[in-house]
């Protein structure tokens, strides 16, 4: 290849990585000018926004917020719904609608979708795309067509601790204990206890804690190692090598 073209081509190489690396820098500074937090709520007004709640840019759809409640230390991931009341600009009263306890985590593309009382516990992490909603489509009119039907409307309980996996749907009227896992994929319907593991569609409980037996049925994965006390995250990495317990002092 004659010189001058193999300049040119290494003159266009450098200008596509000198884009690329100004494409990512610009949009990183949009996210993080876009996002919502305490200090920097931008057009929403919550009811309450607890310090270190963040909500990553882009958001989903909001609205209602005056009725929304998040706690501190939240996670709101890109394109997260979060709606109180049927449709924007309604007096829904005097009381939150949707509120999110501390250190609440909600997943990329999930939706919360509150037209009466959705309350999630503190500590509860959602992965992507979870569904949990108070709504539900009527039809029990066979000639109207279903969205025209007004819908039914029964409160959305989850605990603190749990985990809802990947996709999952919360139906209206469920309710969740303290630390109960949500499997991938399932739809919860009524009420499910503390520390049970629940999977499928309708979900059922396939696991659940006893106190004098433990996990019925047994796990079959060995139980987490504690991590010792007053070991460092460069530590921690130690722990992946054989034979290598290090101590408080890396000893």
């Amino acid at each position: 290849m004659p010189k001058n073209r193999n300049t040119f081509s290494s003159l266009a190489a450098w200008r596509r990585r000198a884009l690329s690396r100004a494409v990512h820098r610009g949009w990183r500074w949009v996210q993080e000018s876009g996002a919502v937090t305490a200090e920097h709520p931008g057009r929403l007004r919550f009811g309450r926004i607890g310090a270190g709640t963040r909500l990553a840019f882009p958001q989903g759809t909001v609205f209602g917020e005056s009725w929304i409640e998040l706690g501190s230390h939240c996670v709101i991931g890109e394109q997260v719904t979060l709606t109180a009341g049927l449709m924007p600009d309604l007096d829904l009263g005097s009381e939150p609608i949707l509120t999110l306890g501390d250190g609440v985590v909600l997943g990329r593309g999930s939706h919360v979708v509150a037209d009466t009382t959705v309350t999630i516990g503190s500590d509860t992490y959602c992965g992507p795309y979870v569904y949990i909603t108070s709504t539900n489509h009527s039809y029990d009119d066979p000639h109207e067509p279903v969205g025209r039907q007004w819908p039914r409307m029964e409160p959305v309980t989850i605990g603190p601790g749990c985990w809802i996996g990947t996709g999952a749907v919360i139906l209206p009227g469920a309710t969740l204990g303290r630390n109960v896992v949500v499997a991938a994929g399932a739809v919860v319907r009524g009420e499910v206890p503390d520390h049970a593991v629940v999977a499928g569609a309708p979900a059922r409980v396939v696991r659940s804690w006893d106190p004098e037996k433990g996990w019925q049925p047994p796990l079959r994965t060995p139980a987490p190692v504690p991590i010792p006390s007053g070991v460092t995250p460069e530590q921690l990495l130690a722990l992946a090598e054989p034979g290598e317990t290090p101590g408080p002092s890396g000893d």
